[in-house]
């Protein structure tokens, strides 16, 4: 792999990580099109790690806040658990099931999930699940009102982001509007609960990165640098988005993408 292309793949992950259009899936899609050697599986989730920087960098303040009072929860549980201690312990329960899910289809992640078929089947399918939650979902709770139910059937969504196109953002914005949240804070939900699983995922992947022969420091870092640089960006305008604006615009991007893929597959041309 080249510089260059460490440079692209790592801006269409940062842009891509955080919108619900499945960066996996455009990272596949983009060495594709462009007759790019497919980076595997195990360079996407190192590559990730760009993208967990973008999001501890932005909610810095809030993940320091839920340490303080996990570890003020530990050193004195004469008292219930704050808040913040709270919501810690639901991005660490959350993200049990994708864990889970990692590592009994591991096996797939690296092969028959990678088909350009099951991406293009992905994003038109979650889309059209995303458009019905969409225009059903009361957009009512907010970030406090989340509760330890809540984040495990987030989770449990999160699991299926395992499979390319599905987007990991995109099915847990899903599941936390279908719960009832309002767009921005099922988006600030899901961008922290982000934060463990792309962690363990880069770092179960880490070890085939530095055996692969082909790909040198310098090229990954350039590859995370532009990840953790767009990354950022993505979050702030996708909060900004959200406040005023619904999913649909990224409902009708995904199907014209999903739709475009299948067409250029049944022809050969891909």
């Amino acid at each position: 792999m080249t510089m260059f292309q460490s440079l692209i793949l790592g801006l269409v992950q940062g842009v891509t990580e955080f919108l619900p259009i499945s960066s996996n899936a455009h990272l596949r899609i983009v060495t594709a099109l462009l007759r790019w050697p497919d980076p595997g599986a195990a360079y996407t989730a190192v590559l990730q790690w760009g993208s967990l920087l973008a999001v501890i960098g932005y909610f810095l303040p809030d993940l320091g806040r839920m340490l303080r009072a996990g570890l003020a929860y530990l050193k004195d549980r004469s008292k219930p658990p704050s808040q913040d201690a709270r919501e810690l312990l639901y991005l660490i329960l959350g993200t049990a099931p994708a864990c889970v899910a990692g590592l009994l289809f591991r096996h797939a992640i690296e092969g028959s999930l990678r088909s350009l078929w099951v991406i293009a089947s992905a994003l038109i399918l979650v889309a059209l699940l995303l458009g019905v939650v969409e225009r059903v979902a009361s957009h009512t709770r907010h970030f406090n009102d989340i509760r330890l139910r809540d984040a495990l059937l987030i989770g449990c969504a999160q699991a299926f982001s395992i499979i390319p196109g599905v987007s990991r953002s995109g099915s847990t914005l899903l599941a936390a509007m279908a719960l009832g949240l309002t767009r921005e804070a099922a988006a600030r939900f899901s961008f922290l609960l982000s934060v463990p699983i792309v962690f363990l995922a880069g770092a179960f992947e880490f070890r085939k990165v530095l055996h692969a022969h082909d790909l040198h420091a310098g090229t990954m870092t350039i590859g995370l640098v532009a990840a953790a640089v767009a990354g950022y960006a993505s979050i702030a305008w996708l909060l900004r988005f959200l406040r005023v604006r619904s999913t649909i615009p990224f409902v009708i991007y995904r199907i014209a993408l999903g739709a475009l893929l299948l067409a250029l597959l049944a022809t050969g041309n891909l």
